[in-house]
This record gives structure tokens, sequence and C-alpha cells, in this order.
């Protein structure tokens, strides 16, 4: 009950709430676990744009289904086209959800501090290019390691690089194999996003 009401104490924000545009490449999961968020009144900003490389991507389908503007990049290392879309939409926060193309320098540059990517592991370890989906589980297991969980950061101009904006750690279990670690370590992406987007915008007045 406590824990509720703090809760919803977190989404006083003065004004506006903040537009938010998720970019995507697969099915969307976190997409529609910020999703529901929203509509629970959890989340301080506001999805209002849907962006992915990929035509088929099933998030996109989950976008129209809850009639999120959808976008599909005719060139995803084209920074003016994505500053264009993103500028015309007024968008103040920039969310990735499985999105595995790099964000161009130039807008990374022009939305500084203002995009965010999820990343199934403890960064800096089992990151960088070329690691993400079941990869980063296969890794870790392959490693050895006691402990992994998930790594909300801001993003630069290296994969997987930025500073850090909230970590969550869970135990790798003797029996784990690379797909039941991955959908434990889902379970937390989940369960933090959401808490990781407020506290930034928090941060920035909201």
């Amino acid at each position: 009950m406590w824990k509720k009401i703090k809760e919803n104490q977190m989404l006083l924000c003065c004004g506006e709430k903040k537009r938010i545009a998720v970019f995507v490449s697969g099915k969307g999961s976190n997409f529609s676990a910020l999703l529901l968020r929203q509509k629970l009144g959890l989340l301080k900003g506001k999805i209002v744009l849907c962006v992915s490389d990929n035509p088929h991507a099933f998030a996109l389908d989950i976008a129209k289904k809850n009639k999120i503007e959808t976008n599909v990049l005719s060139d995803p290392s084209n920074a003016d086209e994505i500053i264009s879309l993103l500028d015309k939409h007024n968008i103040f926060l920039v969310v990735l959800a499985g999105y595995i193309k790099m964000i161009p320098s130039k807008v990374v540059e022009h939305y500084k501090r203002r995009i965010v990517n999820i990343h199934p592991a403890l960064l800096p370890s089992f990151g960088g290019k070329g690691f993400y989906g079941i990869r980063v589980h296969e890794a870790v297991i392959k490693a050895g390691v006691k402990e992994t969980g998930v790594t909300v950061h801001f993003v630069d101009e290296i994969y997987d690089h930025g500073p850090v904006i909230i970590q969550s750690k869970i135990k790798v279990k003797p029996k784990d194999t690379p797909q039941t670690l991955q959908k434990r370590v889902l379970k937390v992406e989940h369960s933090i996003y959401w808490k990781a987007i407020n506290k930034v915008l928090s941060e920035k007045g909201c």
C-alpha cells in the first residue's frame, strides 16, 4: 500500500509530460512493459513515437494497436533524418528498447544525455558491439561468473558505454542455461526500465 503511494508521488511533475520516442528492432518486450507502466500512470513521460530500423519488427504492431505513431527509418545511419523526425515530434527523451543499430554521433550530441539504453548485463562486462540478445547470456554462462544483471545507461558514441543510470544484480544459478538466464534477466529489465526513465526525467526537472 505505502509502496504504491510512494510510486504515485513520484509522478508529480510540473507541466505537461515530456514526450518520449522508443527505438526498437524486434518484438518489443521492453516497449510493451513501458506501455503497461504508462497505462497504469506510473511513467512520468509520455510515449508518442515508435521508431524502427526493421519494417517487420513486431514492436511496430504493438505501437499501432496502442495508437502510437510509428516510423521506419530509411537509413539508420542518417543522422539528419533521425534528428528531423525527433524534432518534428518534439521529443524530449529517446529510449532504446532492443534497438541494435548504432545511434549516429550527431544524434547523440544533439540529444546529449537524453538518449537511454537498457543492456542485459552488468556493464562494462559483457557489452559492446555484437553483445545483444541471447549472445550476452551465452557469454555470461561461458565465463562462469556468479552474478549478472541489468544496466540502464545514457548513450554515447560507443556501444554500451555511456554513464550508468541504474544497475540491478541477480545471481547466476548453477543450472542456468542461456535461455533460463535470459528469461530471469528480462523480468528485471521490465521492472527497472521505467524507474530509470523516471529518474532521468526527475533529474531534468520534471
